[in-house]
């Protein structure tokens, strides 16, 4: 059965924007035409090693492509905002690289404009859509572990002392919680089904450049679930998720990357499902986004928009807690 092409747009030509053209050319149909940076040399570096048609020297120039129909954005947290808010205004679908944005405020923002403007808009936790975590909320659905109780999840890893870089500096929305731990706080909102946490406790460590470096979480649902959650980038982790039920529990050998998960039931034989896929794992969200456009869904049942809109408001109660603000805050 042949599908109908999906011309793609991606603003940003860093490293996770190249991780994505390079798992692109693996989504039937798929068809990268253009590229956008804050700079036209570095886009045009970009199109010469990707193989893209065009590249531009900005955004607005980029949403004007009529041939673009929908676009990655894979810059900077703090500008995915501007950067949405410019495509959806020119009438392009967005696939938006997690965090949706710096805050609450602004994924408010984007998703209005993409409901009022009947557009497709989706957060990339590229995570959500890989096979081993749909296999999981395939097992808690049909209730193999029982109640689900407890979830405790990891993702650190130590990115080294570089405080003008990405990860550490502020002004470029540095920091683990909303680097690494939107990972095992959006698996959280997964297991518990969508639900916002009525008790969150939890713990930083501030570093020199005034980002968080790492952190603990401990979420109360009110349905009776606990998560207990760490993250950290000057910190390596084990990276694994153990979910816990009243009949019986799976282990997600490094959820993030996310190729091997084990049910353990009660009074039953351990079941193991592995992912062999030959790819990093992008090309299941963009095989998704790309559905999406083709069957007229705004948005993806995987990661719904008020669920990601959730997440934001989770993530804006535990930086409150620790006193933690970034410029986009303040507009």
């Amino acid at each position: 059965m042949t599908v109908s092409t999906v011309k793609w747009g991606i603003m940003g030509p860093g490293r996770i924007s190249g991780d994505f053209a390079n798992e692109l050319v693996h989504a039937p149909g798929a068809e990268l035409v253009a590229v956008a940076g804050r700079s036209k040399e570095k886009a045009d570096e970009f199109a010469a090693k990707y193989n893209v048609p065009r590249a531009y020297g900005s955004c607005e120039e980029l949403a004007n492509d009529p041939d673009v129909q929908i676009v990655y954005i894979g810059t900077l947290h703090t500008v995915h905002c501007e950067n949405a808010l410019t495509l959806l205004n020119a009438g392009k679908a967005v696939l938006c690289e997690k965090p949706l944005t710096m805050n609450a405020a602004e994924s408010a923002q984007m998703i209005e404009l993409a409901r009022r403007k009947g557009l497709f808009l989706m957060e990339g936790m590229w995570t959500r859509h890989l096979p081993v975590l749909v296999k999981v909320r395939e097992w808690l659905r049909e209730g193999r572990i029982g109640e689900t109780k407890l979830l405790k999840a990891e993702f650190g890893f130590d990115a080294g002392w570089n405080p003008s870089g990405r990860l550490l500096d502020p002004a470029k929305g540095g920091g683990a919680l909303l680097d690494a731990g939107i990972y095992p706080v959006s698996l959280a909102s997964m297991v518990f089904g969508g639900e916002q946490p009525k008790r969150i406790e939890s713990s930083a460590v501030i570093g020199e450049t005034g980002v968080d470096e790492q952190f603990s979480l401990l979420f109360e649902y009110a349905g009776g679930g606990i998560a207990s959650l760490q993250g950290a980038v000057r910190l390596g982790m084990n990276n694994d998720a153990w979910i816990y039920g009243t009949q019986g529990k799976i282990y997600i050998k490094e959820f993030l990357w996310s190729r091997e998960a084990t049910l353990y039931a009660k009074d039953a034989e351990p079941e193991t499902f592995v992912d062999k896929r030959e790819t990093r794992g992008f090309v299941f969200q963009q095989i998704e986004a790309m559905n999406a456009l083709r069957e007229g869904r705004k948005e993806s049942p995987a990661i719904p928009l008020d669920e990601s809109q959730a997440i934001m408001q989770t993530l804006d109660a535990i930086r409150k807690q620790w006193n933690l603000t970034y410029e986009n805050d303040r507009k």
